[in-house]
C-alpha cells in the first residue's frame, strides 16, 4: 500500500474497532474449553450406572478401596488411545496434567529408576519446543528447571537442535512434546520426527520425553494422520525406558470429571507403582466404571463419540480460517496455521501480539496472553498468539475474529505509521 492508502485503511478500521467498543461485548477465547454443547454429548453418563452397579468384571467393588492402577477393563479399554498394551498402561484420576506434575516432581525428590534426583543438581534443565503448551513450561518452571527453548517446525521440534543439546549436557534431564495437533500450532510429528525421538542419545542417562498425547482423537478430518508410536519404535532400538506417555478423556467426556492415563515400558511402570503406592490406594474406579458403561466397553464408541465433537466444533475452525483469510489474507501482514485437528491456531504477527491482545482486550475480547506460548511467558519476536475457538458459539465467535482481524489490522498500521 501507498501512505495515503495506509492512513485511510487506518481511519477505517479505528472507525471499526470503536464500534465494537460500543456494543460493551463479553467474549472469552483465553482457554481451549469444550463448549456447553460438546459438553451435553455426554450428559448420559451422569446416570448411566444404577444403584446396583458398582462391582468390576473380576467382582471388585469399585466404591471401596484398591486396583491401584485401574480396572482391568479400563487398561484395555483405554490402551489404544496411546496403541499400548493394558500392562503397559496406568489409569489415574481426572488430570494428565497432574499426572506430569507428579511423574516430573518424582524426578526431582527420588530420580529416576534409581538415578540422582534432578532436585540435587545445582542446575536440570527441560527443552521446549515452541511455540508450545504454557502449562506444561509452568509445570517445570515451578519445580525450578531451567527451560530450553527449541524451534517447532512443520513436522515437529527440530531434531537437528534436539539432538545436538541432549548428546551434549547430562543436566538437560527432559522434553515436552505434543505429538499429534500440537498446541498451539496443530503441528502432527512426522515418522521421521518420531524414529528420531526414539532413537536419541542423550548423555543424561536419566533424560525422559514427556510425550503428552492429549488430542490423539481429536480429528477435524474424515482421514486423520496415523502417526508412529514412540514407544512401539523405542522398542525396536532397545530405548524402551526414554519416554512417558500420557492422555485423557477431558476434552472427550467431562474435563473435570474425565479419566487420565499414562503408559510407559514394563521397567518405568514398576517403578512408577511403586512411588504411586505412597501417594494413593487407588483412583476414582467409580468414574472408571462410568466411562466404561458410557462407551459400551468398545474403544469404536469412543472413536464415533468423537465425530459427533468433530461436527461442532470443525464449523468454530472454518470460522477463525475463513475470517483471517478474508480480513487479512490479502495484507501480508500475518500467518497462521490450519490444523486438521486439536484445540488451537496458532497466529504470528511479527512484533503485534501483544498489542493485539490488548487491543482485544479493550474491545470485550479476551484472549490468551501474549508470549503465553514461550519458556518464562517471553515470545523473542512479539509475533504469537493462541485462538482457542471452541468454546464461543459460532455467533460469538465470528463476532471475536471480526475484533480480533480489524485489531490486527490496527497493530500492523500503528508500526507501519509509526
Amino acid at each position: 500500500m501507498q501512505l495515503e492508502e495506509k492512513k485511510a485503511l487506518f481511519t477505517s478500521c479505528k472507525a471499526q474497532y470503536a464500534a465494537f467498543q460500543a456494543e460493551n461485548l463479553k467474549l472469552d477465547m483465553s482457554r481451549g474449553k469444550p463448549s456447553p454443547k460438546q459438553l451435553d454429548l455426554t450428559n448420559e453418563m451422569i446416570t448411566c450406572l444404577k444403584e446396583d452397579d458398582y462391582l468390576a468384571q473380576n467382582g471388585l467393588d469399585c466404591r471401596n478401596y484398591g486396583c491401584l492402577d485401574g480396572l482391568p477393563e479400563a487398561k484395555t479399554f483405554f490402551a489404544p488411545m496411546l496403541g499400548v498394551s493394558p500392562d503397559e498402561l496406568i489409569v489415574c484420576g481426572n488430570s494428565s496434567l497432574n499426572m506430569m506434575f507428579w511423574t516430573m516432581s518424582l524426578a526431582m525428590t527420588n530420580g529416576v529408576l534409581g538415578s540422582k534426583p534432578w532436585g540435587k543438581y545445582d542446575k536440570v534443565k527441560v527443552l521446549c519446543p515452541v511455540p508450545g503448551y504454557d502449562r506444561h513450561f509452568a509445570v517445570s518452571e515451578y519445580l525450578g528447571m531451567e527451560l530450553i527453548s527449541v524451534p517447532m517446525k512443520e513436522d515437529g521440534p527440530d531434531m537437528d537442535v534436539v539432538e545436538k543439546l541432549v548428546a551434549k549436557d547430562d543436566t538437560i534431564k527432559a522434553i515436552w512434546c505434543v505429538p499429534v495437533y500440537s498446541n498451539p500450532g496443530g503441528v502432527v510429528y512426522s515418522d521421521d520426527v518420531v524414529k528420531r525421538f526414539a532413537a536419541l542419545k542423550p548423555a543424561a542417562k536419566d533424560f525422559r520425553i514427556f510425550w503428552d498425547n492429549a488430542y490423539c482423537v481429536h480429528h477435524l478430518t474424515d482421514n486423520p494422520p496415523k502417526p508412529l508410536n514412540l514407544l512401539e519404535e523405542a522398542k525396536k532400538v532397545g530405548n524402551e525406558d526414554i519416554c512417558y506417555m500420557f492422555a485423557s478423556t477431558s476434552k472427550i467426556t467431562f474435563p473435570g470429571a474425565g479419566v487420565a492415563m499414562m503408559a510407559a515400558s514394563a521397567t518405568n511402570i514398576a517403578s512408577l507403582k511403586n512411588a504411586l503406592s505412597f501417594s494413593t490406594i487407588g483412583y476414582d474406579k467409580m468414574n472408571q466404571l462410568r466411562h466404561l458403561r458410557f462407551f459400551g466397553g468398545k474403544f469404536e464408541s469412543l472413536i464415533e463419540h468423537m465425530k459427533r465433537h468433530k461436527e461442532l466444533i470443525a464449523p468454530k475452525f472454518a470460522i477463525v480460517i475463513d475470517t483471517l483469510k478474508r480480513e487479512l489474507g490479502d495484507l501480508g501482514i500475518a500467518s497462521w496455521s490450519e490444523p486438521v485437528g486439536g484445540y488451537f491456531i496458532s497466529f504470528d504477527q511479527k512484533g503485534c501480539a501483544k498489542r493485539i491482545v490488548q487491543l482485544c482486550k479493550e474491545a470485550g475480547v479476551v484472549l490468551t496472553g501474549a508470549g503465553a506460548s514461550f519458556p518464562y511467558g517471553i515470545d523473542p519476536d512479539d509475533q504469537n498468539i493462541r485462538i482457542s475457538p471452541t468454546f464461543p458459539t459460532e455467533e460469538e465467535l465470528q463476532k471475536a475474529m471480526e475484533v480480533f482481524a480489524c485489531s490486527a489490522k490496527l497493530a500492523a498500521l500503528e508500526q507501519e505509521l509509526g
